[in-house]
């Protein structure tokens, strides 16, 4: 999943004054009320090369990551599955089941931070709040930890700490939220013919 694996990025940010920590209540509502989203984002990729293109969000399940050329790839949530479409990949198109990926944390239907054991994480450096979560029920999935500003709060960022150590940081532009998205974005192309690992 190496379009899913990177360090943090803050270079692409600017960042407001200093805020209070947010509360898990706070984040869980905002999360809640997130229907549909689109914007710009920043991948810096483990080997150092840095990956730009535009996500579009449909909560609950859905999200479309477009990578510029010369990636050229395109990974797809369908509310079931991740799919991972790499024109230079040997492997052909990959699948993922999204409920065993930290991806689903934020895109369930209902967020919510209060359950037990989902926080492991929850700090504040004066201006961001960041809070690492994972599924309770399967820490084994690896976690995600998110990072917000207040006054409003708003996503910023996350990174995807996944099973295999590897680590994967998406630096969000503005969002643009309550955009009409067409279904057509969130079909994997060739799923029917895709090799899903379980």
């Amino acid at each position: 999943m190496r379009f899913l694996i990177v360090p943090i990025l803050w270079a692409a940010m600017t960042l407001p004054a200093a805020a209070d920590k947010l509360s898990l209540g706070q984040i869980s509502t905002y999360l809640n009320s997130l229907g549909t989203a689109q914007g710009q984002f920043t991948q810096i990729n483990e080997d150092g090369t840095i990956s730009t293109g535009r996500i579009l969000i449909r909560r609950p399940g859905r999200v479309r990551f477009e990578y510029d050329p010369p990636e050229a790839a395109l990974v797809v949530a369908d509310g079931a599955t991740v799919g991972i479409i790499d024109p230079r990949s040997n492997d052909g198109p990959q699948g993922y089941p999204l409920n065993r990926t930290p991806l689903s944390i934020i895109l369930a239907r209902n967020v919510d931070l209060s359950r037990a054991r989902m926080v492991t994480g929850h700090s504040s450096d004066g201006t961001t709040t960041t809070v690492r979560a994972q599924d309770p029920d399967n820490p084994d999935y690896g976690s995600i930890d998110l990072v917000f500003t207040g006054n409003p709060v708003e996503l910023r960022q996350w990174v995807i700490n996944d099973s295999g150590g590897g680590r994967t940081t998406v630096v969000l532009g503005e969002l643009r939220t309550g955009v009409q998205i067409a279904d057509e974005a969130f079909v994997i192309p060739g799923k029917n013919r895709m090799r899903i690992d379980r």
